[in-house]
């Protein structure tokens, strides 16, 4: 699992100022800590293992509080209801984060993978699968 992030200056202080950097590593790590423990605590609903056990994620891609979570599922014909579960269950331990202003979940290898995006990832008149955005 790769995890990657970008932090874009704000200011000549951020810049210069080692402290001011510093501190925003800090928050990145803890940000990263958390997202990273987040993803353990969701399980695969059909055999009750997590998903970070089981490999699924391929990505996480941390910018200014946007995530991208690239995963997998345990194979390409697995129930889309799992499927769907699996994401929805990113989408939303994901954006219970303090600092993380959006979360799209990207499921590849799938027969159903952009049905299950499109879904997760699209805002919906009931607010059922609404984009978590804060």
């Amino acid at each position: 699992m790769w995890f990657r992030t970008s932090i874009e200056p704000t200011s000549l202080m951020d810049i210069y100022g080692i402290s001011v950097i510093f501190v925003m590593s800090t928050d990145l790590q803890q940000l990263r800590k958390k997202i990273f423990d987040a993803l353990t605590s969701i399980v695969d609903p059909e055999i009750n293992v997590s998903i970070m056990e089981l490999q699924l994620v391929d990505n996480v891609d941390i910018q200014n509080g946007n995530i991208k979570i690239d995963l997998h599922l345990t194979s390409p014909f697995c129930p889309a209801v799992f499927g769907f579960k699996i994401a929805q269950d990113v989408r939303d331990n994901i954006g219970k984060i303090e600092g993380v202003e959006k979360v799209i979940v990207n499921v590849s290898n799938h027969f159903m993978a952009e049905a299950i995006n499109k879904q997760v990832n699209e805002a919906s008149s009931t607010g059922t699968f609404a984009l978590y955005d804060k």
